[in-house]
């Protein structure tokens, strides 16, 4: 066995060893299907401690003839497998951190020859009465071993993108790396499967889209690796049994990532959650929110707005097709809202993009919080003293505080259309997510209410249903609640419902209000 060929299955051991294992062994059912066929070539990408290196290092304790792991996953989905045996252990794996390489050299011409030197330096001490090549290339030395021994590779490379999140803008440094990538994968009949993971898709441009073999499993499109790419809900709903935590918050805090219609967790959050029995930021802390603070804060036309309509709740259109796949190349909004898609701070589905969940949307309130998003977070700040409010029946504070909220962000979001003010009403009420879960458009009765507020199950406080008018009575909302009967459904799911009637004069921007309380 070595470091980088055909390595032991100790670092597959630990995450077996932790405290909190989900089976993801069927990924290797998936990776079985392809291997020495056409589609050999997998990409993976999805967020930092979105488990990639864990599925690098099961994928490479399974294939690997340097250890004998039939044992280690007898326990597990993939032992049930019909073709289990037939792959365990018969590959030569040679398993890269590129991060670990990167670090060590000064440039990219030196971190490829470090990589050459050091699997061919295994190489020579694993198959001693190998024929060496005239030229002792990595390229020549993988083919004449293969030549000779029959055995095929699979290459499992975690970080590989590492190159364009370092060097955002070294352009040839990053087209040398990606030749030498072509140079040893492509076409290359020694190579049973190509495994390569990291927070990128493959760079576009020009011939380098050379790495064109492999298929893509991004945030954007995870076809059939949905499952894999963090923890599922069936998943989740176990974990909070065994610890005694409430499904429902921890489905508040850590879901939302919408893949293929799969709906999925971020496993490192969910784990320190079970583990620490607690709820808190715990992906976002491993990185500063100022990362995400220069993207949202870039001078695109609209970047803003969808911004703050996402804060608000909504979901907003985004075209990710014309996105680089690198850190620097930025033409528009929807390229620095995919590349936030990339990171996990949004997700993605059917052409919208959206906040996922508590922990990310805390991200963003704390990235807006200078910087010229003052009348937002004032807004925001404010939203318990509006609920509080409403509760209480305050008509005129009611308008007034709504009222505040549209003229100061008129500017950002507009001022006389439907979609503002929905989106005004949402920011106000922002702080109500963490009692209600709130529906925008919810079909209740015989149509669909604006906005429906239905309490959470650990909360007290009474149901809310708003509807909004525009040149038109508060009365008038009021009474279509009342006509369509969008109490119905609520009242399923909790007690005391307000009432809430808000509407706005186009000409003389003032706003009005009525609260009417039913009560069970």
């Amino acid at each position: 066995m070595g470091i980088y060929l055909n390595p032991d299955n100790m670092d597959f051991q630990e995450a077996l060893n932790s405290e909190i294992y989900v089976d993801k062994t069927e990924l290797i059912k998936r990776t079985n299907s392809i291997i020495q066929t056409k589609n050999k070539y997998i990409c993976v990408s999805r967020p930092r401690r979105f488990g990639k290196s864990m599925a690098g290092d099961m994928l490479a304790a399974y294939y690997s003839r340097g250890c004998d792991s039939k044992e280690m996953f007898s326990g597990f989905k993939i032992a049930s497998d019909a073709n289990f045996e037939k792959h365990l252990n018969k590959y030569n794996v040679i398993h890269l951190n590129m991060v670990r390489f990167l670090g060590e050299a000064k440039n990219i011409d030196e971190m490829i020859q470090f990589i050459s030197e050091d699997i061919i330096d295994e190489i020579t001490e694993q198959f001693p009465e190998l024929n060496m090549p005239r030229r002792k290339t990595l390229l020549n030395v993988l083919n004449k071993a293969f030549a000779q021994y029959k055995i095929p590779f699979v290459f499992v490379i975690d970080e590989w993108d590492c190159i364009f999140r370092e060097m955002k803008n070294d352009k040839g440094s990053q087209e040398r790396y990606l030749d030498f990538l072509r140079d040893i994968l492509k076409d290359q009949s020694y190579v049973a499967l190509a495994y390569m993971t990291g927070i990128l898709p493959i760079k576009k441009y020009g011939k380098h889209s050379a790495l064109n073999m492999f298929t893509e499993i991004a945030m954007t499109n995870t076809r059939e690796y949905a499952e894999y790419t963090g923890f599922t809900e069936a998943e989740v709903k176990e974990l909070c049994e065994k610890y005694d935590m409430p499904f429902d918050e921890t489905k508040r805090w850590y879901d939302g990532y919408n893949l293929k219609g799969i709906s999925i967790y971020n496993p490192r959050s969910v784990v320190m959650s079970m583990t620490g029995h607690d709820f808190d930021s715990y992906w976002t802390s491993t990185e500063t929110y100022e990362a995400l603070k220069v993207y949202i804060q870039m001078n695109f036309d609209g970047l803003r707005e969808k911004v703050i309509d996402m804060i608000a709740g909504e979901k907003v259109s985004v075209n990710t097709g014309k996105f680089q796949n690198d850190m620097s190349t930025f033409y528009s909004a929807d390229d620095v809202l995919t590349l936030l898609i990339h990171l996990g701070y949004l997700t993605y589905n059917e052409g919208k993009v959206w906040i996922p969940n508590s922990e990310v949307q805390q991200e963003f309130i704390n990235s807006i919080e200078d910087g010229g998003w003052e009348t937002v977070m004032n807004a925001i700040r404010s939203s318990d003293e509006l609920i509080e409010a409403t509760i209480n029946g305050d008509e005129e504070k009611v308008a007034k505080m709504v009222e505040k909220a549209h003229d100061e962000n008129a500017s950002v979001i507009g001022y006389n259309n439907e979609t503002s003010l929905s989106c005004v009403i949402s920011l106000a009420y922002y702080s109500a997510r963490k009692e209600y879960i709130i529906h925008r458009e919810l079909a209740t009765g015989k149509g669909f209410a604006d906005l429906v507020f239905i309490p959470r199950k650990t909360s007290d406080k009474p149901a809310m249903v708003i509807e909004l008018k525009w040149d038109k009575s508060a009365d008038t909302a009021i009474e279509q609640i009342k006509r369509r009967q969008y109490t119905d459904k609520v009242s399923e799911y909790t007690g005391d419902i307000i009432l809430v009637g808000i509407s706005y004069d186009t000409e003389t921007k003032s706003h009005s209000c009525i609260i009417e309380k039913i009560t069970k």
